[in-house]
This record gives structure tokens, sequence and C-alpha cells, in this order.
């Protein structure tokens, strides 16, 4: 009967957002809780348990789950360590395994750790010894490294943009799991190294120029010695030593099979890389557009604030520029601002207060704005997602009306990718002028699908698509797009723990 180990430790940071991430930040489930949990949501671990539970035979031996609430910045060393320590000593404690199912997301950094999903790799071996199998899934927006390639026996990841396939991506590292404690398969993988950090609608795999490369690795996968392949293209924002975009292709037993391949789809990424950018608009020039708007709902698209991308979730940048334009838009706009929230909830519902707006965790870029708001609900910002059914937890909040905006103001960043902060809270999208969209894409339905017009704003934050105007100073260079005419010569790099 082959025991299954299963652990995750998952998080994706902006290493430009100074406000650090803690243990809090995270969700944290051991042993049957994580099943439990996990059973009910439609996320990798999720979709792994469904082929595990669904095999006769198979023996579960979960550990532990650190999953972050959501993204945000640098882990700090004494939280990254208390993590690691509750993770190993997890491992250490469960039964002898006959493999592993890690759920990871690769663009994890802690203060002085650049790679914790690499050094829990290499940790877990040992202790596990180098003969049991462990299968990684990672999202797209990983970074995978040398150390996490050479300690795992294959990477799963990701195919889609949106992500829609979280579910299937842990179905597919079980099932590849499973063959490989079957003895069915050995697995070689070959990755290559693309210096490039792109961004934009190019990047939504139904309809951009990535597709090409993504069904490439799609094909690859689902053929004739093929166990599994991606195109993964990093979190621009988390600016460590090996940040860069990944193509990889996992084969059974075929070094030649799985370097052509990656190199195929590297290059085939290259071909496109130049289209992957986002067209900006001013602050100025968004609110002479918001000014003139007319009929239908207005979409702000402000990824230079996405909490899923590590952002601090507290810029006002667009508020601010909409209420010096004197925009009479009803607006609905997401926010975190502890301090607002406390007031408000001290006030009570019904309520009037005057309170500062924003610029309490990024103050570096953002400064408070003075409001006089009504507040409209309270609650205590429990909640579960409109896509995957995860539990979320954005801390007290409240909704304020001040003059022609609704704020729905936070305690603590959530995931702000789909709209469930919003309906949790009472309000729809469609009902407002104008929506503050912090995230760069959502599924096309969300937003696009019914809103007058996508305007990206060139605001300040984090997470800015303007790339060059975050300052990287860890990552390789040269490096598209922060320098000019950057070379590419694809190299093939193999990795293999068994011959």
């Amino acid at each position: 009967m082959p025991r299954i180990l299963i652990a995750e430790c998952k998080q994706e940071v902006s290493t430009f957002n100074p406000h650090q991430s803690g243990h809090n930040d995270f969700g944290i489930r051991r042993g049957q809780e994580l099943l439990v949990y996990h059973r009910t949501v439609r996320n990798e671990v999720g979709g792994a348990l469904s082929i595990f539970d669904s095999t006769p035979g198979i023996e579960l031996a979960p550990t532990y789950s650190a999953f972050f609430i959501t993204s945000g910045g640098t882990l700090t060393k004494t939280d990254w360590e208390r993590i690691a320590g509750e993770f190993l000593d997890a491992i250490r404690s469960a039964p002898p395994v006959d493999g592993v199912y890690f759920c990871m997301h690769g663009a994890m950094a802690s203060e002085e750790e650049l790679d914790p999903e690499g050094w829990l790799l290499a940790e877990t071996r040992k202790i596990l010894g180098e003969d049991v199998p462990i299968v990684v899934s990672l999202d797209l927006h990983g970074i995978l490294t040398d150390r996490m390639a050479e300690h795992s026996d294959a990477i799963v990841a990701y195919h889609t943009y949106p992500h829609v396939d979280f579910f299937e991506t842990g179905q597919r590292a079980a099932n590849l799991l499973l063959k490989i404690v079957a003895g069915e398969v050995k697995p070689v993988m070959a990755k290559v190294t693309v210096p490039a950090l792109v961004r934009g609608d190019e990047l939504i795999t139904a309809t951009g120029s990535i597709r090409h490369a993504v069904e490439a690795a799609k094909s690859v996968e689902q053929g004739a010695g093929g166990l599994s392949a991606a195109m993964m293209w990093g979190n621009p924002f988390t600016d460590v030593p090996e940040l860069a975009s990944y193509a990889f292709v996992v084969t059974d037993h075929d070094p030649a099979l799985a370097e052509r391949e990656a190199l195929s789809i590297a290059n085939l990424f290259w071909e496109h890389h130049e289209k992957m950018q986002v067209p900006l608009v001013s602050l100025e020039e968004m609110a002479r557009i918001a000014k003139a708007h007319t009929g239908g709902t207005l979409a702000l698209v402000d990824a230079a604030d996405a909490t899923s991308s590590g952002a601090s979730g507290d810029s006002n940048a667009i508020l601010r520029a909409l209420i010096e334009s004197g925009c009479t838009l009803r607006t609905l706009l997401p926010m975190v601002d502890e301090p607002a929230v406390k007031m408000a909830f001290a006030a009570g519902i019904g309520a009037t207060i005057t309170t500062t707006i924003g610029g309490t965790l990024d103050s570096q870029r953002f400064e408070p704005i003075q409001i006089t708001a009504k507040v409209r609900l309270l609650s205590d910002g429990r909640f579960r997602s409109e896509s995957f059914g995860e539990e979320w937890l954005a801390g007290p909040t409240a909704v304020l009306d001040a003059d022609n905006f609704t704020l729905v103001v936070s305690s603590r960043a959530v995931n702000l990718y789909d709209r469930s902060f919003f309906y949790a809270h009472g309000q729809n999208p469609e009902r407002f002028e104008a929506v503050v969209v912090k995230s760069p894409h959502c599924q096309h339905h969300m937003y696009a699908a019914w809103c007058t017009r996508m305007v990206n704003v060139d605001a300040p934050g984090s997470s800015s698509a303007n790339l060059p105007y975050l300052g990287h100073t860890r990552c390789a260079r040269p490096m598209f797009p922060l320098d000019a005419d950057v070379p590419f010569h694809p190299k093939a790099q193999l990795f293999q723990r068994h011959s």
C-alpha cells in the first residue's frame, strides 16, 4: 500500500512592497485538518486529493500546509524560520513514505533566503533521503531555480492565465507521482532560462501570443514520452537572483526529447516576447477619460497595487486623481486601511466619520487622503472566493460612502483577482459607473466581458507593469525590458535524479 506524504508551503511576494509579510499572513493547517479543508476547494491540493482518494490502496500522510492569505511583501527572517521549522518538523514526524506531493508557488522570498522553495526541498531530501520521489506543483509565475529542479523528481505547473486550472494541475501532479512510485516512468527534466520579464494581454493564454508556447508545452506533455511541460514567466516583482522566465519539459527517461522540446518552447516564447508589455495610461489621462465617460461601467485597472501580485493594497493614487479632477462617476474601489476600519467599527453602521484613507502600509508611495464618509456595512471579512471556493480573510472590513465613492476597506490585504471581496460586502460592480480593479487580469466574464472600457493605469505601486520603474537590483542582467538589445542564446540544463 503506497503511502503519499502531502505538504504545502505557498506564497507570492513583491520584494518592492515595503510592508513585510509574517506568519499571521498564512493559513496554517496540520494533519487531517489539511485534508478536510482541501477536499472542499478546487485548488492544487484538492485536485491531487481527488486522484489519491479515487485510487485504491493509497494511504495519505498529510503533514503541514502554510497557505498565504494573500500575496505580500518579503517574508521576515524570523517568520520564515518559524514556517520552515514547522514545515520540516512535520516532515520529520511523518511515517515512512513512498512518495511526496508538495504544493508550492515558486515566487516566495524572505529577507535572507531568496529561494525558500528550493531550500525546503533540499532540507526535505536530507530528512527523507535521495530515493523517495518528490513531485512539486508550481504557479506559472513561479521562479524555477536550479535547487528546486535538483531536489525534485518532477515539476508540474499551471497552463492557464488567468489561472483556472489549479485543480487540474494538482491532478496532473498526483497522477505523475503515482506513476513514478509504481516504477512506470523515470523522469528527466530540461529547463531553459529566458532573460525576459513580461506582462500584459498577450499573456492571456486563451487569446494572447503566449498561447503558442503554452500549447506547445501541452502537446509535449500529452505526447509520447512526455510527462510534464510548461512555460513559466515568473513574477517580475520577486526580485531574486534567478528571476527570469523558464521553459521546462519532463520526459520519461529521454533527455534528448526533453532538451529539444524545452528549447522549442523557449524559442516560441522569445519569438513573441517584445509584444508582452502593457500600454499604460497616465493618471492625468485616466482622470480625463473618467470625466468624459458616459454609459456603462468604466474599469480602471490598477495592477500596480495588485494584492495577488504582492502589492500592499493601500494605494489611493486613482482615488486622489479622480477627486482632484472633480470626477462625479459613482465609483467602487477596494482599499486596505486598518485604522480607518477601526474608526468605522467604533462609530457604528449609519455613523459619519472623518478619516484618512490609504498610505498606511506603503507610505513611500502613497500619502493619506482625508475623507468624510458614512459607514454603510461592517463585517469580519471572512468569505469564500468566487473562483475556487477557498476561504479568504480580509480581517474586519467596512463599506464607506464618501460622496460618489464607495470604498470597501479591509484591515489586511486580500486577493482581488475576482469579485469576491466586493460581493461579500454587498457591492455589485455592474451597478457602478466606474470600478477600480486591483488585478492585472481577472477571468474575462468578471469585468472585461461587460465593462465599457478597461483602462490600464500607470499608477505607482509595488507591482507596476511599468517594470523599469521598480528598480530591480538582484536579477541577472541584461533582462528584457529592463535593458535594451537583450540577447538570447538558448541553452538547456538537464536534471535527472536516477539513471
